[in-house]
């Protein structure tokens, strides 16, 4: 298993086109640097009212399939 850490800050407008279906993956930049696409229905779970903003820990196999992602600040 490789873990990644990132930071999201999207505005509740930014996050629109995570629930119209217009995005389907969105890419993120890790503290290592690395880009890391993730599928946006994985991310929903963590919009709110503020948008998407946090600090998070992916957690993907040895086939870069996501094991868990979740919030860690």
């Amino acid at each position: 298993m490789k873990t990644f850490f990132f930071n999201l800050r999207l505005s509740y407008e930014e996050c629109r086109p995570l629930y119209l279906g217009t995005v389907q993956n969105l890419i993120v930049r890790t503290d290592t640097g690395e880009r890391v696409q993730l599928p946006v229905v994985n991310l929903r779970p963590f919009v709110e009212m503020q948008g998407l903003k946090g600090r998070f820990r992916l957690i993907v196999n040895e086939y870069n399939k996501i094991h868990s992602l979740e919030r860690v600040n």
